[in-house]
């Protein structure tokens, strides 16, 4: 039980920030996986896509929901997914 009023307010806030950071970083492994079953079916369109993850990890790793090192790996997994399959990003 908070013991103050600023107490209880952070409670709120920390809350409402922890469904935003979990719907972010679901929509992050969603996205991934897209890509790889992209890339499987339509490396055409995998380019694109690959593209658009990418963006949205860096978008990420900036507003401080996945660390810098993480999104870091996480671009190259992608890169090295894209080259295995011929893919030039």
């Amino acid at each position: 039980m908070p013991i103050t009023h600023s107490a209880a307010k952070h409670i709120r806030a920390d809350k409402k920030k922890r469904l935003r950071n979990q719907a972010a970083i679901s929509e992050l492994h969603t996205l991934v996986k897209k890509l790889r079953t992209l890339v499987k079916e339509d490396p055409s369109k995998a380019k694109e896509f690959a593209r658009f993850t990418i963006k949205r990890i860096d978008k990420a790793a900036s507003n401080g929901i996945v660390p810098r090192k993480r999104s870091d790996r996480k671009k190259a997994r992608i890169t090295s997914l894209l080259q295995k399959a011929k893919i030039q990003l």
